[in-house]
């Protein structure tokens, strides 16, 4: 990278000069061929001017053409990189971060970057260098004329460090309001059926106006600065101007300068216009892009703390899906309270077991330990004897197949959907996986069969049928451990009874835990265990449990009204 910005830097330094030049082949005319009215040199002049002109074309283009790809390189590396790490991060932090924070940070923040390093960079460079030559250019042609031009030119760095100390603070400001925006569309369209069900519309209408206002507000504060600095960089160069035009007549009218020196000093401040004038514009750039890679950093700086192992362990041979929970204890990042304390549990290879507890007790949290979506803060949990952090962390996904409460779907066809790019997956598995979870009729129904694109959360398709493909892409990898996070949960009488035969077939011959809120749920388990404050109560098959705890029949009895109600 450093090669191709270092060219494009002599690049355009070099066209400048030829810009600057241009100037002093032009008193030479003045001096020469106007002045002694032999017109014998204008013509290779002339040519002298027309030939660094199209130099300086010429090297402006090349400097486009060598720092065009590197510099989109560089966003597509960062945006690569942020979303590979946006990956392995737990899922404690997408639980803390906005997604509009982090779709405006992969976006318009790296947008900036892309911009600077291909433009703005390489003029506050040059720009600068071609200054002070320009400057050293104007005092050997007239002391005087280079003095009145320094003199206008230094106040310039006092504000341009007043400028970009008020601007920084304003454009961080409206970068992080313009990610509190996104967040509020993204979060409007994807509700956009709350919305409207719940005629919520205009509220959201009101706090989206509001952000918008807000984020207007700071736009406008960043015009205002930068607008008072563009006035100052407007009057400089033009008294600079009207100084040499006034010293130079004088100078003139005694004989001390030449007409073609004071034409030489005019065009080349003239010159020198867009170098100085740009210098502010580039430090407001600057600024942007040390914003926007400050954002980029404050994500790319958080820790993973769920990684695979460097040296992992072997799984066993054949895997047998044998789960087993020994004291665990977990606790939120950053919280004082554990949300489990203790666990312990036994899921021999084959069995169901129920997860059933009131809400907040811990159920959740117990199926996300075994994938590794979170990792205990002390305990262990092991699948056929080895400590789950021990195992590579992708191969031990590949060996629990999860489905969550909430079915999510992507905007792509079924198969896409339910293969989800695994390791080995064709449409054979597929074709098998659907069979399994009873969603083979309803897909062949769709207009183009599995290669139908359902839509974004696959909200064209109905809950059951929804949950149905979540539980064909949980079982298309033939996985030993089942994680499922209440399967009928948010059901319909009709559609449960679907989804329930479903799970049947799912259940057979793998170890599965499965987060229970309702009566029928439990049934299809082997045993039940109970969790109460994070703690396992009660474990056994559903009927002993049902004849012998009277905490089991009374959640039991909570269940059901909460399942008729629903």
């Amino acid at each position: 990278m450093r090669t191709p910005i270092a060219l494009s830097a002599a690049a355009t330094a070099l066209a400048m000069l030829c810009g600057l030049g241009i100037p002093l082949i032009t008193q030479r005319i003045v001096d020469g061929p106007v002045a002694d009215r032999d017109l014998g040199a204008l013509p290779l002049l002339v040519a002298v001017v027309v030939l660094l002109g199209c130099a300086e074309a010429g090297l402006f283009y090349a400097r486009r053409k060598l720092i065009a790809g590197p510099a989109s390189d560089v966003e597509a590396r960062m945006r690569a990189d942020l979303y590979h790490h946006l990956q392995d991060l737990q899922v404690s932090f997408h639980d803390r971060w906005q997604s509009g924070q982090l779709l405006s940070r992969g976006t318009t923040d790296l947008t900036q970057v892309r911009r600077f390093v291909g433009f703005s960079m390489v003029f506050l460079v040059v720009n600068t260098f071609v200054v002070l030559v320009g400057l050293g250019v104007l005092f050997a042609l007239s002391p005087v004329l280079g003095v009145i031009a320094l003199t206008c030119t230094l106040p310039l760095l006092a504000l341009s460090y007043l400028f970009e100390t008020k601007f920084k603070v304003v454009a961080r400001r409206a970068q992080d309001q313009a990610g509190d925006l996104t967040t509020v569309v993204e979060e409007s369209v994807l509700g956009i059926r709350v919305l409207k069900a719940f005629g919520r519309g205009p509220h959201l209408t009101k706090r989206f106006l509001r952000q918008a206002r807000e984020l207007r507000d700071t736009e406008l504060a960043k015009v205002r600065v930068f607008a008072a600095l563009w006035a100052v960089l407007i009057v400089l160069p033009e008294l600079s101007i009207a100084g040499q035009l006034a010293f130079g007549a004088v100078g003139i009218a005694d004989g001390t300068t030449t007409v073609g020196t004071l034409v030489a000093a005019v065009t080349l401040t003239a010159y020198l216009r867009w170098p100085v004038d740009s210098i502010g514009w580039l430090l407001a750039e600057t600024n942007s892009t040390a914003s926007a890679v400050e954002r980029f950093y404050e994500v790319m700086d958080e820790p993973v703390t769920v990684r695979g192992p460097a040296v992992p362990t072997p799984p066993a041979t054949p895997v047998r899906g044998h789960v087993r929970f020994e004291g665990v204890h977990f606790a939120h990042p950053g919280a004082e309270d554990e949300v489990l304390r203790g666990i312990d549990l036994d899921v021999r290879p084959g069995e169901t077991v129920a997860l059933v507890g009131a809400t907040g007790s811990g159920k959740t949290t117990v199926t996300a330990l075994v994938p590794r979506l979170a990792d205990v803060t002390r305990g262990r949990v092991t699948l056929d004897g080895v400590d789950v952090r021990d195992l590579d962390l992708a191969q031990l996904r590949r060996m629990v197949g999860t489905a969550f409460e909430e079915p999510i779907l992507f905007s792509a066809s079924v198969t896409e959907n339910v293969a989800l790019g695994g390791e080995g997956v064709d449409e054979a598995r597929v074709r098998e996986a659907l069979r399994v979870a009873r969603a083979e009729e309803f897909v062949d129904a769709l207009p183009w069969g599995a290669d139908t694109r359902i839509g974004e959360q696959g909200l064209s398709l109905s809950g059951g049928q929804r949950q149905r493909l979540a539980l064909a892409r949980a079982v298309v990898g033939h996985p030993a451990v089942l994680v499922l996070d209440d399967p009928l949960s948010a059901l319909d009488v009709h559609t449960e009874a679907e989804v329930e035969a479903a799970l049947r077939r799912v259940l057979k011959g793998v170890t599965a835990l499965v987060v229970a809120h309702r009566p029928s749920t439990v049934q299809l388990a082997d045993r039940v265990a109970m969790i109460v404050d994070g703690r396992i109560a009660a474990v056994g098959a559903h009927t002993e449990l049902l004849a012998d705890n009277e905490a089991y029949r009374q959640l039991l009895s909570t269940m059901e009204d909460e399942g008729v109600a629903a």
